[in-house]
């Protein structure tokens, strides 16, 4: 009569950095088995520590005083049984395999993308989208545009009251010219505030060319974006200068 080896088992082998299922050979010994799985978990054979658990059983350390000899059908093998894998090693000396900020990653040279014929530009090359549409509006243009919107969703008209933003400037006014400045650096339309007090840069003049009439160090220019429509009555700092003494 033969001796038949016994069958291979399937088990659940779960480390800091891995979990799968695997097929062990219970004749295996248990430092042949450590083997095995360094590549798996990526923890040294030498400091492996496995414990076995059988459903919502005690785990059961598979260990043993010579681990060359002593084979793995030593202990209760069942099918989808839970080995774990417990790296011993001190946490400075561990590899974390998750922290991919030290691998090197490809990049394409941009030369070679733009001759790929499989890629989303190409895609976008054929649809004439985005930047390849001839009709598409120049980034220019996307900005003007966009301070348009921003004047409209505001409600900034010329005449209307505003107050400065943020809120600490507290400087109040109306809206006496909405347009483009080219004296100005930047492109789009442009606010142009009398404030009720002589805390502005100009009389509604830039280098000398006069957009609006106002008194002097009354004037200034702002974005849209620092303009707040809404009922605001002139400050009365008289009155407060009064209460302060």
């Amino acid at each position: 009569m033969s001796l038949q080896a016994p069958a291979d088992v399937p088990l659940l082998i779960s480390s800091p950095n891995s979990s799968s299922e695997r097929r062990i050979t219970p004749s295996w010994s248990i430092a042949h088995f450590k083997t095995r799985l360094e590549p798996i978990t990526g923890v040294p054979a030498s400091c492996q520590q496995l414990t076995l658990r059988l459903g919502s059983q005690d785990g059961i350390a598979i260990t043993a005083a010579n681990e060359d000899e002593t084979q793995l059908s030593s202990f209760p093998l069942q099918p989808y049984a839970e080995i774990t894998v417990t790296d011993t090693r001190p946490p400075a000396a561990r590899t974390d395999f998750s922290d991919l900020s030290s691998v090197p990653k490809y990049t394409m040279p941009s030369e070679d993308y733009e001759t790929r014929k499989d890629s989303v530009l190409a895609w976008k090359k054929a649809q004439k989208l985005g930047r390849f549409d001839p009709n598409a509006p120049s980034i220019e243009e996307q900005k003007i545009r966009a301070l348009d919107r921003e004047i409209s969703e505001r409600g900034l008209t010329v005449s209307s009251r505003v107050r400065l933003l943020p809120e600490t400037d507290a400087r109040r006014g109306t809206i006496s010219y909405i347009g483009p400045v080219p004296e100005i650096p930047g492109l789009g339309a442009w606010i142009g505030i009398t404030l009720d007090e002589p805390t502005g840069k100009n009389d509604g003049s830039v280098k000398g060319k006069k957009y609006f009439e106002c008194g002097k160090n009354h004037g200034t220019f702002v974005r849209p974006e620092r303009c707040e429509a809404g009922d605001f009555p002139p400050l009365d700092l008289g009155d407060e200068d009064m209460e302060e003494l």
